[in-house]
């Protein structure tokens, strides 16, 4: 028995160092589609939950993406958000050297409900505009993406196109602010969440909640999940800053 379970592990390991080895050379390029469970499988005659266990190890790491339908690709350098700005996804996209497309799921004026006003921080009802999306790169999906827009402060996003720029972008461009706040965690994403971003069920994915104000009144807030393990965030900061104060002045 001892024998067996110490040759599972020599395997297991000579799988994950033979594909990390194609990975970290560059033999296997950013995008590369990694072989399915199957012929990795057949290739180092082994079990299903062996080829499934590298995989998700790697998938942790950072390495690999796993895509529900599509499979396990090499994952493709993602830059650090900082803290202090508003993140422009468009641009962070396109400064990967990847094509970039907006999927609308929905996109709505509406009377501010309940959750609208928690979100916001406002008592009173009002107009907004509500849209859910998905930003793509290079026909993958990148982060799913939940906004609302306080249109009594931004009564111009009403006829705005979003065709060429996401409301994100298009706020950076034509919107001042004057207060920020981000707020981070963690969690497992359910099963909508999961199949918009094509991974797998339960996966872990990284959500940023963010609102901006201008003058004390609410201009947008949006929550974007992203994929985990394809996604950081880093500070940079000097002793005795102010690390709460936004270096930006556009929303």
């Amino acid at each position: 028995m001892p024998a067996k379970s110490a040759t599972v592990i020599s395997l297991h390991k000579r799988i994950r160092s033979e594909i990390e080895q194609h990975i970290l050379t560059g033999e296997w390029p950013p995008g590369h589609k990694v072989p399915v469970e199957h012929e990795l499988m057949a290739t180092y005659d082994c079990s299903r939950m062996t080829v499934n266990k590298v995989l998700t190890e790697l998938a942790s790491e950072g390495l690999v993406q796993r895509r529900r339908r599509a499979g396990t690709f090499v994952s493709k350098p993602r830059p650090p958000a900082t803290l202090l700005q508003i993140p422009d996804v468009k641009a962070e996209i396109l400064a990967l050297g990847a094509s970039y497309a907006l999927r609308m799921l929905s996109n709505q004026i509406r009377q501010s409900d309940p959750s609208d006003m928690r979100r916001l921080g406002v008592m009173t009802a009002r107009e907004v505009l509500a849209m859910r999306y998905v930003h793509i790169a290079d026909s993958a999906p990148f982060a799913l993406e939940d906004r609302l827009i306080d249109l009594s402060t931004v009564p111009e996003a009403r006829a705005a196109d979003f065709t060429s720029d996401p409301p994100g972008t298009w706020l950076l461009a034509h919107v001042p602010w004057s207060d920020a706040e981000h707020r981070i965690r963690a969690i497992n994403g359910d099963p909508e969440i999961t199949g918009l971003l094509d991974l797998p069920a339960n996966a872990a994915c990284l959500v940023l909640d963010r609102q901006t104000w201008r003058g004390g009144a609410p201009i947008t807030a949006a929550r974007t999940w992203f994929p985990a393990e394809s996604f950081h965030l880093v500070a940079r900061f000097q002793p005795g800053s102010n690390a709460g104060k936004a270096h930006n002045n556009q929303a």
